[in-house]
């Protein structure tokens, strides 16, 4: 199909938004998705050459969806409010995976921790560490992002944690942060906050239970993330 051929010109069994009426939604392309959400392309660009230009130009749909608005709407054809558009189906999307995995999971084992927020925090681009409250069964009761940071540290006090954890009535916590770079070994930095976490939770009586850093899976890493219990660093 020629890349200027418009989607009015096409058949009607060829229009993604007909295809999605007699076929589905997962018998459309990525490009195809797109051009529904853009609904309309722009002077010599049609929705569907705009949803073509962005899965080419970002790769994949990860970077796609982790890209900030100004990045999308510089796309040809895309524009301000159609990338506004596009950010907010993003969003809605790792809004639903966190509402499918229930309201309070059980976060008993580092791989329930993972699938808890692998979704949501595969497409930051800066560490950001999660404290998870939990109940004495091991069900989450409450979570806060405690702190952001840059692409290689994140800076945390213990009183930002353990007044949320006090305020949620945890009886315990779990910590998680990713990674950016994709590699989930534990820094020096990583390690030290995580220690001084415990000390201050073993004051107060509210355990550290483990701490989570999530990134990628590569033929280092069998699993995207490491847990610095089941490594030892809570023993050390």
């Amino acid at each position: 199909m020629p890349e200027t051929l418009r989607i009015h010109d096409l058949p009607p069994s060829e229009r993604p938004r007909e295809r999605l009426r007699e076929k589905g939604a997962y018998a459309l392309s990525h490009e195809e998705l797109i051009a529904i959400l853009l609904r309309t392309g722009t002077p010599g660009v049609s929705a569907l050459d705009a949803g073509r230009q962005l899965v080419r130009q970002f790769g994949s749909l990860q970077r796609l969806a982790s890209a900030q608005p100004g990045e999308l709407g510089a796309v040809r054809g895309v524009g301000r409010d159609k990338a506004v558009t596009l950010a907010a189906a993003f969003e809605l999307a790792r809004r639903m995976a966190r509402e499918i995995q229930g309201e309070a999971p059980l976060l008993d084992t580092p791989e329930r921790v993972a699938e808890l927020l692998r979704e949501e925090v595969r497409l930051e681009r800066v560490e950001r560490l999660h404290a998870l409250f939990l109940n004495t069964r091991r069900r989450l009761v409450g979570r806060q992002a405690v702190s952001d940071g840059t692409l290689d540290t994140i800076l945390v006090h213990p009183r930002e944690v353990f007044k949320a954890a006090i305020v949620a009535n945890a009886a315990s916590i779990v910590l998680a942060h990713n990674h950016p770079s994709g590699d989930p070994t534990p820094s020096e930095a990583d390690i030290k906050v995580t220690r001084d976490l415990i000390r201050v939770g073993q004051v107060i009586k509210i355990e550290v239970v483990d701490h989570v850093i999530l990134g990628h899976r590569t033929d280092a890493h069998e699993r995207d993330y490491v847990s610095l219990r089941e490594l030892g660093y809570f023993y050390a």
